[in-house]
């Protein structure tokens, strides 16, 4: 099978605790695939303190969270809009409010979407899951999805 030259960008959206985006970098990059991957700020800290930090103290959790967010939110609206497919992964640990958010905007957006999570979320995300080309369990199979549609 050889690789498209067409180069791909492809969002990796969701949960920031586990190695997920790193074995699908990996995995893409063995395979020689023709991507860029972006993606969210994965530093937690940064994320959450960015509005204090840049803006200014705030006295409640409410607008501290909102300014943060508004500002990341920057970010992901631009390069959800630029990618050409958008992985969700759902991690078991925490619920991710902004992941599920970000697999709607990509549906919204008429974004290919892949959900990326265990099978015991599969309920619990059964409307994201329906909205969604693929659903995958593991990072590895992402890379198998992404080197199969990329075929020339």
């Amino acid at each position: 099978m050889s690789q498209s030259s067409r180069t791909w960008t492809i969002y990796l959206s969701g949960e920031i605790h586990t190695d997920w985006r790193e074995r699908i970098r990996a995995g893409v990059e063995e395979r020689g695939l023709n991507v860029v991957l972006t993606g969210p700020v994965c530093d937690h800290e940064a994320s959450d303190l960015v509005g204090e930090r840049v803006l200014g103290a705030e006295e409640s959790d409410f607008w501290r969270d909102h300014k943060g967010a508004s500002i990341n939110a920057i970010r992901t609206r631009t390069l959800l809009a630029e990618a050409d497919v958008v992985v969700v992964r759902f991690g078991e640990k925490y619920k991710q409010w902004n992941a599920a958010f970000d697999a709607g905007q990509a549906a919204a957006l008429g974004k290919a979407l892949i959900t990326l999570h265990g099978e015991e979320l599969t309920h619990a995300l059964k409307e994201v899951d329906a909205a969604a080309n693929a659903v995958a369990s593991t990072p590895e199979q992402v890379v198998e999805l992404l080197s199969y549609v990329m075929q020339a």
